[in-house]
This record gives C-alpha cells, sequence and structure tokens, in this order.
C-alpha cells in the first residue's frame, strides 16, 4: 500500500474549515496550516494554492512556513508520526540506543514513511521535556523514559 494523495474536495474542504474557523487572517496562518495539516495529513501544493488565494498571500511564504516548522508537512506522511528527540539530554540519557532500535523496528530511515503508509519518522531537537529523556512523540502522545527495550511494545499500541 502506497499514500495516496487526498482528493481535491477534502483538501478544499480542510482549507475552507480551517480559515471559517480562523477567519481569513495571516495573523492565524499558522494554526490554519496547522489545521490543514491535521485534516489532510500533509499540506498539498492544491492547499497552498488555495490557501494563498484566501489569506491573499504568496504561495512561497506559504510554502516556507510549511516546511520550515517540523509539525507541518509538504508531503504525505503515514498515519502515525514519529517525532524523536535528538537533543543532548536525551542523547545522553541512552537515546541513540532507542533510536536505532525505532530505526529497526520501523525498518525505515529518517524522514522516511513505510511502504504501508503506517508510520513516518522524523527527528526534532527538543520535546521539551529533557528531565526524562530519552523521549519520542507518536501523535500528539509524549512518551519519556523510553528504554530500546520497550519500543516494540509502544509501537504495538498505535497498530
Amino acid at each position: 500500500m502506497t499514500i495516496e494523495p487526498k482528493d481535491s474536495k477534502v483538501v478544499l474542504e480542510a482549507v475552507q474549515s480551517a480559515v471559517k474557523r480562523y477567519g481569513a487572517s495571516q495573523d492565524e496562518l499558522i494554526p490554519i496550516l496547522n489545521d490543514v495539516n491535521r485534516e489532510v495529513g500533509y499540506l498539498p501544493g492544491e492547499a497552498l494554492d488555495e490557501l494563498s488565494r484566501l489569506l491573499k498571500v504568496p504561495k512561497s511564504q506559504l510554502f516556507s512556513v510549511a516546511s520550515f516548522y517540523r509539525m507541518l508537512s509538504t508531503k504525505p506522511r503515514g498515519k502515525h508520526v514519529l517525532q524523536f528527540c535528538e537533543s543532548a539530554p536525551c542523547h545522553v540519557a541512552g537515546g541513540r540506543e532507542v533510536w536505532l532500535a525505532v530505526k529497526e523496528a520501523l525498518n525505515i530511515e529518517e524522514n522516511e514513511t513505510t511502504p504501508d503508509g503506517k508510520w513516518t519518522l522524523i527527528t526534532t531537537s527538543c520535546l521539551g521535556v529533557c528531565g526524562v529523556g530519552p523521549v519520542m512523540m507518536i501523535d500528539d502522545d509524549v512518551i519519556g523514559n523510553v528504554d530500546p527495550k520497550q519500543v516494540p511494545a509502544i509501537l504495538a499500541k498505535y497498530q
């Protein structure tokens, strides 16, 4: 199974819903992009075109914002997004071993999506919970004090 682009109708409805929720204001750009990203799974060019039209913002500016923030993606992502903290505190607490266990369990590298479309693996510089490193975030769930042996059981919860 491969990740298919979303139907145009779904994309346009997500954009219009987000703009309706926050208003057609450039000040609300991040929440709007986040809502569309969450609803569609990523920010396809079609969504950026429509947002450019509705918000009167150049598409290049929208793409710049969308590609800057790790929570947003201009490429399709898996059903579950695993963000792994690669900060120094997590590394010192055993993050490298956990990282290797995650890559092995998913059989993908950083910034890749599993062939079945279930998982996307990305790194982040900090998740803000350094006291419980190593840390990873799956979708909206923060998981701390991760041991490499726990990785298969953690991932199994999301199957």
